[in-house]
């Protein structure tokens, strides 16, 4: 019970934590473009559209401050074998995050708020830009330490306890070189549908509207690029980890017996117990090609990886939970192809966009896509690579904690439910409180709440 509960709770906690990160990587960089051009064209448009989305950006900054915190304390509390094991290593990329990058980019931060007006264009968009790129540098080293857990690389095992040698290694970890271009296009595709959306809102009262009619142009060309960049890049990850962690793709695609040419399982309900699909509807080749580019070539099975896994770690059940990392796999990808074909509808009717209602309206919704992608991007990541804590080195039984009693983590799991379940209400609050104001509402917002500090 133990377990479970402490697997529900950090599952809940970073999948709270997550709806929030990819905006704060994607709309920073979407608002230093927006102040950029101002810089360059000193139109006060841009100026205009720079404080309305900065502001949205804020919000979001913060309640992902928030939530991200809780998260750190977890691997003390319920996992402390897993902090024991391989604390050494995690924990230096996750020190640099906090003592180099988030420094760097709440200090810019900090100066962009109060900055306008006293600092000089070239200088306060210049903070800007420094705060876009500490957030995604935070991301990197967060990723760094992520990627160690998927594709354990630069360590020696000392005294039961995984310890760095090369720390280069650490860096340029293959898997993080996949990893961080995927959530980085992730944030941009989330940032640009975000723009889209909520300028929809306000071009179905208003077409003409300046600000939103740029801001959405802005939106739908990042958008386009954003999204064929990160199913891109998501493929060659995907080929990556056919060699790497067959497993885990194997469990994604429901892919029982090794296959050469091997097909794909477009839809399928899946037998664990029996470990076979009872019902499947198969694309010939398929797999073979999206794995190798190629129609033909083996691609393993669940069921001879796992007797290789036996071999090699011992008994034990080495299969993930193959029906949530399957239907993960299909609700990330099916989402993406949904976001392209939306962007590139943008794309294709230019400005006759803002003549089609019925599109806008679709986009208000289409806003929260971006959202169901990352997060169940996030779930074949992570419920993929199970029973590893880290991968090849320590299970869940391992990592997990044994002196915290149950009723504890029961209580810790509401308690965070409930206060992240309140975060989750207050930002949407806040958010389509401020999304719901002009652009000239907001700057005049601007001015009294800077007057309070001076």
């Amino acid at each position: 019970m133990e377990m479970i509960l402490a697997r529900i709770q950090f599952a809940a906690t970073s999948t709270f934590h997550f709806f929030f990160v990819p905006l704060t990587l994607g709309l920073v960089i979407l608002v230093a473009i927006m102040e950029t051009k101002y810089v360059q064209t000193n139109d006060e448009k841009y100026k205009k559209m720079t404080k309305f989305w900065g502001k949205l950006f804020l919000i979001n900054f913060a309640m992902g401050v928030v939530t991200g915190i809780v998260q750190e304390f977890q691997f003390g509390m319920n996992w402390a074998g897993y902090s024991r094991f391989v604390g050494d290593i995690f924990g230096a990329p996750l020190a640099v995050e906090a003592l180099l990058a988030f420094f760097l980019e709440s200090t810019f931060l900090g100066i962009w708020i109060f900055g306008w007006e006293r600092l000089g264009k070239k200088a306060h968009v210049v903070c800007i830009w420094l705060v876009a790129v500490a957030s995604n540098l935070s991301a990197l080293w967060i990723l760094i330490a992520n990627s160690f857990m998927q594709n354990p690389v630069g360590y020696e095992l000392i005294n039961g306890r995984a310890q760095m040698v090369d720390f280069p290694a650490l860096l340029t970890n293959s898997h993080v070189l996949f990893q961080f271009p995927h959530v980085l296009a992730g944030g941009l595709t989330t940032g640009a549908f975000f723009l889209m959306g909520i300028s929809a809102i306000h071009l179905i009262k208003n077409k003409d509207n300046p600000i939103f009619r740029s801001s959405f142009k802005l939106g739908g060309i990042v958008g386009l690029i954003a999204v064929i960049l990160t199913l891109g890049i998501g493929h060659l990850q995907g080929q990556a980890l056919v060699q790497d962690q067959p497993m885990k793709m194997a469990a994604a695609e429901a892919h029982w017996e090794t296959a050469d040419p091997a097909d794909l399982a477009l839809v399928a309900i899946v037998d664990r117990e029996n470990q076979t699909n009872s019902f499947e509807i198969k694309i010939p080749r398929m797999l073979s090609l999206l794995s190798y580019n190629s129609l033909s070539g083996e691609v393993k099975g669940l069921r001879q990886l796992q007797a290789e896994m036996e071999a090699q770690y011992g008994p034990g059940d080495y299969i993930p939970p193959v029906t949530i990392t399957f239907w993960s796999f299909r609700i990330m990808f099916g989402v993406g192809l949904l976001m392209a074909l939306l962007a590139l509808i943008a794309a294709l009717l230019r400005t006759s966009v803002f003549e089609k209602k019925a599109y806008l309206k679709i986009m208000t919704f289409a806003l929260f896509l971006p959202y169901i992608a990352n997060t169940f991007g996030w779930w074949l990541a992570e419920f993929g690579r199970q029973p590893w804590l880290v991968y090849g080195l320590q299970t869940l039984d391992e990592g997990i904690s044994s002196s915290v009693p149950t009723a504890y983590i029961a209580i810790t799991l509401v308690g965070f439910i409930l206060v992240y379940g309140i975060l989750m209400i207050l930002d949407i609050f806040l958010l389509s409180k401020y999304a719901k104001k002009t652009p000239e509402e907001i700057a005049l917002m601007d001015g009294k709440e800077v007057s309070l500090w001076t």
